[in-house]
């Protein structure tokens, strides 16, 4: 007779992670929620005051990113990535999310592994203001192989829906600002795979040594906006037309998806992006250096600015200093201070928009 342990399943390993993850979600509880980890299913009380609420949710995983965390033997840190790339994308929105839950899959589960991925997605969530509601652990023996690990997970967040962001106000000559990023994120890994064999190389700055690997500074977790942008929200709301997250296909591919669909025979609102007008993370300068296309990089990736928003001009100025001013309150150890840019401006475009690559012009 063979025992479910027997098949490569240890529960007892599981009651133990489990208990494990208790104590990190413990850390997210805010106001609306109203069951702890352990329930068949979580539950978050609605907010009053809402007239007309909209339910804005947002799924995504770290991806090949992974891949680094295994080959260091560090896992606290790209659960923050699991959490980073769905609260910046209902972010988008402009809301705030309100409760995440995650899925970790495994073919041999170690607590203790695994117990470090989830605390990152318990620092992501106190970092977004978000509650950590629930998940789903699944050992899979002979599916995954032993040592990895997936990571994945989605958030639901609530506003009025008078107050979504949803591009449509955007217009001409708006001003384009954008926020740093603070390296690579989470998008783009199978690339830098590729290009970086050796995490445990020095990373070397202008001959000089940071004193980090690259796996280290590769391994830095996507910086979440969730607090400085909805401060900003608070005061200039309805100065703010439109958000993208920069990831997966950087600027060509994002971008445009924040402006409404042009409709047929009129032209089409397009951004201009004025070179040099932001400081790009060192990290972007080795992996050219390694061969990296230049011709396809800003379709790769965020080269620097993980969020940018479309800005009534009449407000840019203020909106910019605000951003900079209260960067210092986001603050982490893990996170440098967050800067914001003047990068462009929204145009018309002068003819038929064939391409992603029409959508988004570079001038000097």
């Amino acid at each position: 007779m063979a025992s479910y342990k027997e098949s490569g399943v240890d529960v007892e390993e599981g009651y133990r992670a489990v208990n494990k993850y208790k104590e990190h979600a413990k850390r997210t509880a805010i106001p609306g929620l109203l069951t702890g980890l352990g329930s068949f299913n979580g539950m978050f009380e609605v907010p009053k005051g809402y007239k007309n609420p909209v339910i804005v949710s947002g799924t995504d995983g770290v991806g090949t990113k992974l891949d680094i965390a295994f080959k260091m033997r560090k896992y606290d840190t790209v659960g923050i990535d699991c959490v980073a790339m769905s609260v910046n994308d209902i972010l988008c929105s402009g809301v705030q999310t309100s409760f995440f839950l995650d899925y970790v899959a495994c073919g041999k589960l170690d607590a203790d592994i695994a117990s470090d991925l989830v605390k990152g997605v318990a620092d992501g969530c106190v970092d977004a203001g978000c509650a950590l509601l629930g998940g789903e652990t699944a050992e899979m023996p002979d599916f995954y192989d032993d040592g990895k690990y997936d990571l994945a997970g989605f958030g639901v967040g609530i506003g009025e829906k008078k107050e979504m962001i949803t591009g449509e106000n955007i217009k001409e000559n708006d001003t384009l600002i954008g926020l740093s990023s603070n390296g690579v994120h989470s998008n783009g890994f199978s690339l830098v795979r590729k290009l970086v064999k050796n995490v445990n190389e020095p990373f070397i700055i202008d001959g000089k040594d940071t004193g980090k690997t690259i796996g280290e500074i590769l391994l830095t977790p996507t910086r979440i906006y969730v607090k400085p942008v909805m401060e900003v929200l608070g005061k200039y709301r309805k100065a703010i037309n439109g958000m993208v997250h920069i990831t997966g296909g950087g600027f060509y591919e994002n971008i445009p998806r924040m402006y409404p669909k042009a409709k047929e025979g009129k032209k089409q609102l397009i951004s201009v992006i004025k070179r040099d007008s932001w400081d790009i993370p060192p990290v972007f300068g080795e992996l050219i250096k390694r061969g990296a296309d230049l011709d396809s990089i800003y379709n790769t990736f965020n080269m620097g600015i993980g969020m940018l928003l479309a800005v009534n001009s009449k407000y840019a100025d203020a909106v910019l200093e605000m951003f900079n001013a209260n960067a210092h309150k986001y603050h982490k150890d893990y996170c440098p201070d967050m800067k914001a840019y003047k990068i462009g401006y929204v145009a018309y475009s002068k003819g038929e928009v064939k391409s992603q690559q029409d959508s988004v012009l570079f001038e000097d």
